[in-house]
Parts: structure tokens; sequence; C-alpha cells
């Protein structure tokens, strides 16, 4: 199995798995602003100040370059998360 990640940022595949309703909702969410990733190597994603209900999902989004925080941090440390621009390419695909 290949680790490699999919950059076709056209695509509605990551990682080989399919962009979900819930992977698009997420994006919408980081889009409509209001959320923060708690930075580390797997960032944690907060919603309106609420933790995301799939921080799999959210993991793998950032992991695949589509959500990312908006300023440098520390570890631990809440900062605004933002599209990429793939992440942006892939919500209106």
């Amino acid at each position: 199995m290949s680790t490699a990640m999919n950059t076709d940022t056209t695509s509605d595949v990551i990682d080989g798995e399919t962009l979900t309703r819930r992977d698009r909702a997420i994006l919408r969410a980081v889009a409509g602003g209001g959320a923060e990733l708690v930075y580390g190597a797997e960032p944690d994603l907060i919603i309106d100040g609420r933790c995301c209900c799939d921080q799999s999902a959210a993991h793998r989004l950032a992991r695949a370059g589509l959500i990312a925080p908006l300023a440098t941090a520390t570890v631990g440390q809440r900062v605004p998360a933002c599209l990429t621009p793939a992440g942006t390419a892939r919500l209106s695909a």
C-alpha cells in the first residue's frame, strides 16, 4: 500500500480515499471562519470554540495540506485555521 499523498488539487481523493461529506463540511466550517488548530504533529481542530467531532478527519485534512494554521505557533498553542489554496480548490470542485 502506498503512503504517498495525493497532491492533485482538483481530485476528490486524499490519501487514496474519497473526500467524504463530513470532510467537505469541515472544509466549509474552516472557510467560514471561527476555526482554530491546536498546533502539533497532529493538530486538533476547534470550530466555534468546540472540538471538532471527527479529529481523525481533521488530521487527515491537515496532513493532505487542505487546512493549515494562519500563523506560526508552538506545540499546544491555539491559532486561527484557514483553508490552503488546495483546500479552497477542493471545496469549490
